[in-house]
């Protein structure tokens, strides 16, 4: 090489040093490449220089740069492509030049280091513009302009890496900063936007993704069309899918944490046959940071929620054994259940020793009172039977049933004491899938921290029904009666009482035996308990006399109760048998006692018995004939 040539290299290098200009911390890496081209177009003398890029992916070459800025994509010969010009210069390894159609002429300098193409630049001038430029000096040219090409390559890529760790660093930062889960997708979002603004992505998360606004955000679902989202789900290691014919190709990273995956972040590169690969490693860390953020927000999500569940669970054990009534306590239980659930029905089943029949219990909601209820009751009382497991159906329909359902989601809990099934409480709502299965453990652990104290209420009211309840007849004892009538005359209005003696008892006792005269008076106490309230008290008084008491009832009330009790013991006792009734009344506007409620319908009785027996008569002495 000649001292001209020299020079002209020297030139060349001196001139791409003093571009590359880093001390001043500033990078442009479309300023490098004009300040290439002008250096190249001024040493050559050429009118002007064109810089072809080589895409990679889609195998096509495009326009970088070029010194006058209205050159178009067409500028380039139809007969040049990546794929040929690889081959052309792997063959001849020489400098390709041409005559134009402008009579003008165009040189290509295929810009490699090593075996990689970069690109090509094209420079056009008039004709025989290059014939003092020596082949030897245009492939130093060429190998020149290819190092200081990869040079500014290399630091672009570098300034933009680490433009995008700064985004990186910064997006860690806002993750850990809150624990807010639609903060941590949101930001996912935002920062894809920002790097790459031509691609699409969505997030196809594994769990619940409600209120979440207009976030891409998918349910991630198996399906033909998913395979790849589902193993990187499952591997947790990105996957790629490439389609030729939607000249698209899709990665899949795993939003993964330390304790499991939580979704997959799909980003779908638009007009490419293969992934970018120098996208691949920041999509992949910005997913493993998502993936981190997502398992410390849900954990925190999670223990909150635990929190709250365990106060729930605390306060109700609490208020459960402060002796509550078992009627206050069923209600605070369908409560908390409908408050803290979100359920629209809360009921409470009993079983019979058998498990052939139910109760509903006082506190359950209006619902499982009427007729609708009896198939959902009767078809989870099969269920829990059989099964002995706690059910979770969220959508619930029955086969060979053409009934459409009014509840969807339901919850059922057997109520279990010591190995025995007491009955199970029942949680519906009426849109499907509305419970969460975290929902579902904690009505579970809630009605088995319950039960022991629902067994316990029960038991406490059973023995003191017991303690107040006669052993023959089932009716109350007479001290129990006093007692409510004291009670009544202190906090009600008014109230009938009613006296009740079985006619010609001893003679029952005569002709059929003791025996008998008790089943006598066990259906006479029967035909009380099935004709008067829940909140009126039918008692036993002593031998074969009985009495009723009730609270807030006329004295005109107080006779027809009298007068149908009259009638049924005649209609249904056998042997048959008639009683006679006194009846007594007080009320708030006159001064009155218990003992004098008594007399006068002792006095009442006394009168019916000799008057004719099986009638009914007021305190007033006023007969009434049966």
């Amino acid at each position: 090489m000649d001292t001209l040539e020299r020079q002209i290299i020297f030139k060349l290098k001196s001139r791409f040093f003093d571009i590359i200009d880093t001390e001043n911390g500033f990078f442009h890496y479309e300023k490098l490449l004009d300040e290439m081209l002008s250096a190249i177009k001024a040493l050559t003398g050429a009118a002007e220089v064109i810089l072809y890029g080589c895409n990679e992916w889609k195998q096509e070459f495009f326009i970088e740069a070029a010194t006058k800025s209205d050159f178009q994509l067409s500028t380039l010969p139809p007969s040049i492509s990546c794929t040929g010009l690889k081959g052309w210069i792997r063959e001849n390894r020489q400098i390709r030049s041409r005559a134009g159609e402008t009579q003008s002429e165009e040189l290509m300098l295929p810009l490699i280091k090593g075996e990689q193409l970069l690109g090509c630049m094209f420079l056009i001038g008039g004709m025989d513009s290059f014939n003092t430029l020596p082949e030897k000096i245009l492939q130093e040219l060429s190998g020149e302009c290819g190092q200081f090409l990869e040079k500014a390559q290399g630091l672009a890529k570098i300034v933009s890496e680490e433009k995008r760790y700064k985004q990186l660093y910064r997006v860690t930062e806002k993750f850990h900063s809150s624990m807010d889960m639609d903060m941590v997708l949101g930001e996912i979002i935002y920062t894809l936007q920002e790097v790459y603004p031509t691609f699409t992505y969505y997030l196809l998360l594994s769990q619940d993704n409600k209120n979440h606004g207009d976030l891409p955000i998918r349910d991630l679902e198996y399906d033909s069309e998913n395979i790849a989202a589902m193993q990187a789900y499952v591997t947790g290691a990105v996957q790629f899918e490439d389609s030729v014919l939607e000249k698209r190709s899709v990665l899949y990273a795993p939003l993964k944490g330390k304790q499991g995956v939580y979704g997959v972040l799909q980003v779908i590169a638009p007009n490419t046959l293969m992934f970018p690969k120098n996208e691949v490693e920041f999509i992949t860390l910005l997913a493993r940071t998502a993936g981190s953020a997502l398992e410390n927000a849900q954990l925190y999500q999670q223990s909150k929620r635990l929190i709250a569940d365990l106060q729930l669970i605390n306060e109700t054990s609490h208020r459960l054994n402060s002796n509550l009534r078992l009627t206050e306590m069923m209600m605070f239980m369908s409560e908390q259940i409908l408050q803290s659930f979100d359920a629209e029905e809360a009921g409470f089943i009993l079983l019979s020793a058998d498990g052939l029949h139910t109760n509903i219990m006082n506190g359950s909601t209006d619902f499982f009172h009427t007729k609708d209820a009896s198939l959902y009751i009767r078809y989870i009382q099969k269920k829990i039977m059989k099964e002995r497991e706690s059910l979770f159906i969220g959508d619930f329909s029955l086969q060979n049933q053409k009934k459409v359902f009014r509840f969807k989601s339901i919850m059922a809990v057997p109520m279990t004491q010591s190995g025995e099934l007491k009955g199970f409480a029942l949680v519906m709502h009426r849109s499907p899938y509305h419970f969460s299965f975290e929902t579902f453990k904690l009505l579970q652990s809630l009605i088995h921290h319950s039960t022991l104290a629902f067994t316990n209420s029960m038991l406490r009211e059973e023995l003191e029904k017991m303690v107040v309840t006669d052993h023959l007849t089932k009716l109350y004892s007479r001290s129990y009666l006093d007692e409510r009538i004291h009670l009544s005359m202190n906090e009600d209005i008014e109230g009938s009482f009613i006296l009740i003696d079985i006619d010609d008892f001893k003679t029952i006792n005569d002709t059929y035996g003791h025996q008998v005269g008790d089943e006598v008076i066990i259906q006479v106490a029967d035909v009380i308990n099935g004709n008067i309230r829940a909140t009126d008290i039918g008692a036993r008084w002593g031998g074969e006399e009985l009495a009723v008491y009730l609270p807030g009832v006329s004295l005109a009330g107080g006779k027809v109760i009298a007068e149908r009790l009259v009638n049924r013991v005649f209609e249904c006792s056998n042997p048959q048998v008639t009683i006679s009734c006194g009846v007594s009344y007080w009320n708030r506007g006159r001064k009155d006692t218990y003992p004098a409620l008594f007399k006068r319908a002792d006095r009442a009785l006394y009168s019916a018995k000799q008057s004719g027996k099986n009638k009914v008569v007021l305190e007033s002495g006023e007969n009434f004939f049966i």
